[in-house]
């Protein structure tokens, strides 16, 4: 009988969670206020502005909030005035194999209870680790609000957005939860999946091996499905296709180009989880050569940046249907995200002792572990526009 009792405690338990997002001890937001001394007084607190800026990090795979510690350390070290950075908690552990989209409600809702709590916000970026990225592309669809929807005069402006929609391209006039999108970045994120050929370095090219993790991709629970492209629902195509145009009532792409700069960290080795591929939405040969590769003492783990421009493609949002190969599907997610302009940042760790965790330490994951990568980190931060 107290075992049943249990069990039933347990399956409720389980309901719960996937639709609830709560406050988790992971979950962490850190302003001005918080680095201030602890014994200082009220009146020099009070004087002290209110940043207004919003930086929402997001983890990966199994990761958590506190894989982000680092780099919010650094942002309110060096910009106290400006930001106040929130570490999403709301999808860690396994809640990360729920799907991109349980996981991008989650931090939809999330983003939007901080918002509420704090009025003086006027901008928001984001910016999100491996699947971290496919989850915040997600969520910003979701807190997407098109302004020219409520337009009454058709300035020039309006005007422009009316001759990108008749090219089908995205518009891009609009706030991210009723605030400013800013920067949208992401560290080694699958972008285009990982089922292609290579896209998981870890399989070394091995099309038997890649087959095997492919018929195995349930142990990552359906974000495994989304991941390798496997989510073939009632006639729809993939979730990774769906969020490369505006699908139904959710403007994926919209949401996207609406922030005044994207930024897509990469690691060009080491990385046995993401293909620089995937992390960088670039075609085999649009790759960078080791030739073209820069010494900067400064950041010297960055060896190329790519500035930002976007393609002029034949796009049209009936080809995420037609797409039915996995070279066919690469292609039109591929055809349609270089619609929008991207800042490409591609990392080596070659000669580093920490290359083996490239994964992480392009983030600084644990500082113990991937410390090397703090110079990317601060790239990110003295490039970040404020």
């Amino acid at each position: 009988m107290a075992q049943g009792e249990g069990g039933e405690r347990r399956r409720g338990r389980r309901r719960w969670l996937p639709a609830a997002c709560i406050p988790r001890p992971g979950c962490f937001t850190v302003s001005a206020a918080d680095e201030g001394p602890s014994g200082s007084g009220a009146e020099e607190e009070g004087s002290r502005p209110a940043p207004t800026h919003l930086v929402v990090t997001v983890n990966g795979i199994v990761g958590s909030a506190d894989d982000w510690f680092y780099a919010a350390k650094h942002f309110i070290k060096k910009h106290p005035e400006d930001v106040v950075v929130h570490c999403s908690g709301c999808n860690s552990a396994t809640r990360t194999f729920h799907g991109v989209d349980v996981m991008g409600r989650r931090l939809a809702d999330e983003v939007i209870s901080v918002v509420k709590c704090r009025p003086e916000l006027k901008k928001i970026s984001f910016v999100s680790h491996s699947l971290g990225g496919l989850i915040a592309r997600y969520a910003i669809a979701l807190l997407y609000e098109d302004e020219t929807a409520t337009q009454t005069d058709c300035n020039e402006e309006c005007e422009k957005d009316v001759n990108d929609a008749r090219r089908n391209q995205p518009t891009g006039r609009g706030k991210i939860a009723g605030l400013e999108p800013m920067n949208f970045i992401t560290f080694a994120t699958p972008h285009l999946g990982t089922r292609s050929h290579k896209q998981m370095p870890l399989l070394r090219g091995s099309y038997r091996l890649e087959k095997m993790a492919f018929r195995m991709s349930w142990l990552a629970g359906r974000s495994g499905k989304h991941l390798f492209l496997k989510d073939i629902e009632e006639e729809k195509p993939p979730l990774l296709l769906q969020m490369v145009t505006d699908y139904g009532d959710l403007h994926f792409i919209s949401a996207l180009r609406s922030f005044k700069r994207r930024v897509a960290y990469s690691n060009v080795c080491g990385d046995f989880i993401v293909g620089w591929r995937t992390s960088s939405i670039r075609h085999q040969h649009e790759l960078p050569k080791k030739q073209d590769f820069v010494d900067d003492s400064k950041y010297p783990h960055v060896v190329y940046v790519e500035k930002p421009k976007a393609q002029d493609v034949d796009f049209s949002d009936a080809m995420i249907y037609q797409a039915k190969t996995t070279s066919e599907m690469e292609e039109v997610m591929l055809k349609s995200l270089n619609r929008i302009s991207w800042e490409r940042v591609d990392v080596s760790f070659k000669k580093s002792r920490q290359r083996i965790f490239a994964h992480s330490t392009i983030q600084v994951k644990t500082y113990f572990l991937n410390s090397d990568g703090a110079d990317v980190i601060f790239h990110m931060i003295d490039h970040f526009i404020y």
